[in-house]
């Protein structure tokens, strides 16, 4: 994990390990279902009320209970959960294959380099397919 390691005038920051996501659901199951079944993140910690999605190395997405967390759900979702991919038609086949309905379908953003599309999960966070272009 030396790539989190940075250099800061007067010293070195303690390293950072991960960082994980939480994102607040009224139906634990169905969110569970979508990140685990249709998204296909490992479960890496099962608390009940909470769980942990492994994405990547060291990038998780937590999925919280309401009921218990520290946040309720709100009907505005101001977060785009962005997962970084090599392969975005892929994921969009992929999806389409699950029977997700997408927001919009893969395309190119030339002004960023990127070529990413939207959707939504079950309770209406947007989750953003996006793969850089060199």
């Amino acid at each position: 994990m030396d790539d989190f390691k940075s250099e800061l005038p007067g010293g070195t920051r303690p390293s950072v390990e991960g960082l994980i996501t939480f994102l607040y659901y009224k139906d634990m199951e169905r969110a569970a279902r979508f990140y685990g079944e249709v998204m296909g993140f490992e479960l890496a910690i099962d608390q009940g009320w909470a769980k942990v999605y492994k994405v990547a190395d060291s990038a998780c997405v937590g999925i919280v209970d309401e009921k218990r967390g520290y946040h309720k759900v709100s009907p505005t979702k101001p977060v785009i959960l962005t997962v970084v991919v090599s392969d975005t038609d892929a994921w969009y086949q992929h999806l389409k294959g699950k029977g997700i309905v997408t927001l919009n379908e893969p395309h190119d953003v030339e002004e960023l380099k990127l070529r990413a599309f939207l959707l939504y999960d079950p309770e209406g966070y947007v989750i953003e397919i996006q793969e850089f272009l060199s």
